[in-house]
């Protein structure tokens, strides 16, 4: 679960009411929201919260490492509140829904040196995609 609100307080963010509500709109596991997203449930908590006040906190949660910036492929970047937690992301191809994953082992022990071209490789990034059960054809899905 992301804890995006304790780290703030930790760090002694300024927390004025719109930062607040910002941080707890994306508070809770697998949260993958867009700026509109955002602004649109911190609209409902704070209806005087303008567009660009959430996209500013936004930007400045990234550049403070505290949310991670989602894309998928053709669809609006997303923010994930889970910066702080080691995790794949799983996204469904067809309505772009995104989960966070933990599969086992270690992503960059997975490229051989012969494969890393002399780079000092300091993270890796794994996306799975795929349908979920919604999207599959057949029962349950379209």
């Amino acid at each position: 679960m992301s804890d995006l609100l304790g780290r703030l307080r930790g760090r002694g963010w300024r927390m004025t009411s719109q930062r607040r509500v910002v941080a707890e709109v994306l508070a809770g596991d697998h949260v993958h929201l867009t700026a509109d997203e955002v602004h649109a449930r911190a609209a409902e908590r704070l209806p005087e919260i303008s567009r660009a006040a959430v996209y500013n906190i936004l930007g400045e949660l990234g550049r403070l490492g505290e949310v991670a910036e989602v894309s998928a492929h053709g669809r609006a970047k997303r923010y994930d509140p889970n910066a702080h937690h080691p995790h794949q992301h799983l996204v469904c191809e067809g309505c772009g829904t995104i989960r966070d994953v933990h599969p086992t082992g270690d992503p960059m022990a997975a490229l051989p040196a012969e494969d890393r071209f002399g780079f000092t490789v300091t993270e890796a990034e794994v996306v799975y995609r795929g349908l979920c059960p919604a999207c599959l054809p057949g029962p349950g899905g379209p």
